[in-house]
């Protein structure tokens, strides 16, 4: 871990989309939902827009899932030390690249090597 980072600042900020994350679960949670096919209360292209609309809505909290994942994992890193550290070469993750996604995980050169 770079003796550099201010994790307290970065904690802060990843505990603050974790929240902001589990809000937008919260709401969109009936946007998620089955489509019903009662073609009596909704016609045909009523119908193929709701299911897209559903589609797009899973795929975002199918997204919203990872970047949880990623969060809590960059949290477990602030806490067991590892913080600002890559995890495929052990080096130090720059802070402007940590300041874009303090969930990052690996360096730029990893990260191009590994197609992320």
């Amino acid at each position: 871990m770079s003796a550099d980072l201010n994790l307290a600042s970065f904690r802060q900020r990843l505990e603050a989309r974790r929240e902001e994350l589990k809000a937008l679960q919260a709401i969109s949670a009936g946007s998620r939902d089955a489509v019903e096919l009662d073609q009596t209360s909704v016609g045909r292209v009523s119908r193929i827009d709701a299911i897209q609309q559903q589609q797009m809505a899973l795929a975002s909290e199918r997204q919203r899932k990872e970047e949880l994942v990623r969060i809590e994992a960059a949290l477990q890193r602030i806490v067991d030390g590892s913080y600002g550290e890559c995890l495929m070469c052990e080096e130090p993750i720059a802070e402007k690249r940590l300041d874009f996604d303090p969930a990052l995980a690996t360096c730029v050169n990893c990260a191009a090597r590994s197609g992320r």
